[in-house]
């Protein structure tokens, strides 16, 4: 099996391997935009049909990186209701995935993290999130997960809203994107995805990201919480206005 699929060039290979260490240090350091960076560079290279599978399995496996290395931060009761939700969001979008608009569903999802962000925060009790919010969170997340690939950002800024600071609202978010892009694997694969020509290139992507998480990681531990903050916004706002600066 070659390492590098016919569709592609080794340059470009090597450029998605650099490219998932970048983008997984991005993402354990300020929480997310790596998994919309690398989005827009398999893009300029991958087949269509092919972005949003690969795409998939190199983000669970960058992740999942994220998820071991940070596991001790994590908050498991979100996690058991946002696939709850996650299961019913896949289930809708594999069958809707083909019909959707794909600008109207990214601004949809940019409007939503520029509310989310900019929004006038609740005080701190108003802040807990009973189980419908993350059931329905989860589906609404997937469902789009199934459209435009990258519903990180829709995430973080789900589990924004809860008051979760650094540590536990990087290490839960990482889990919600294992859990949603499982799930994604196996829908593209019910829909009939070869993934095994990929198999090669994803696994190299997938280490190279697990280096960047841990580089990440480092960042993270030593930065002080106001400085996340603002960093947080400052890339949760870059990533909406690129996603309707690319509609536009």
């Amino acid at each position: 099996m070659p390492f590098v699929p016919a569709e592609i060039s080794h340059v470009f290979a090597a450029v998605l391997v650099v490219t998932s260490f970048l983008t997984s240090a991005l993402t354990a350091a300020m929480g997310l935009g790596g998994g919309v960076a690398m989005l827009a560079v398999l893009s300029l290279g991958l087949p269509v049909t092919s972005v949003l599978p690969v795409h998939g399995v190199v983000q669970m496996g960058s992740n999942g990186g994220r998820v071991i290395i940070q596991r001790r931060h994590l908050v498991l009761p979100v996690l058991l209701w946002f696939s709850l939700g996650s299961i019913v969001g896949i289930a809708l979008g594999a069958s809707v995935v083909v019909n959707i608009p794909d600008a109207l569903a990214k601004w949809l999802l940019a409007l939503f993290i520029l509310w989310s962000v900019y929004r006038k925060k609740p005080d701190a009790r108003a802040q807990r999130h009973g189980k419908p919010y993350f059931v329905v969170g989860g589906a609404i997340s997937s469902f789009g997960s199934m459209l435009v690939g990258a519903t990180g950002p829709f995430v973080a800024a789900l589990l924004a809203g809860t008051g979760l600071v650094k540590q536990p609202l990087v290490a839960t978010h990482a889990a919600c994107m294992v859990i949603q892009h499982g799930l994604k694997i196996l829908a593209f694969g019910t829909l009939g995805f070869a993934y095994a020509q990929w198999a090669p290139l994803i696994a190299a992507m997938i280490a190279s990201g697990v280096a960047g998480t841990w580089v990440g990681t480092r960042l993270l531990d030593n930065l002080p919480e106001s400085t996340f903050r603002l960093g947080f916004k400052i890339v949760m706002t870059v990533v909406s206005v690129h996603m309707i600066w690319q509609t536009l």
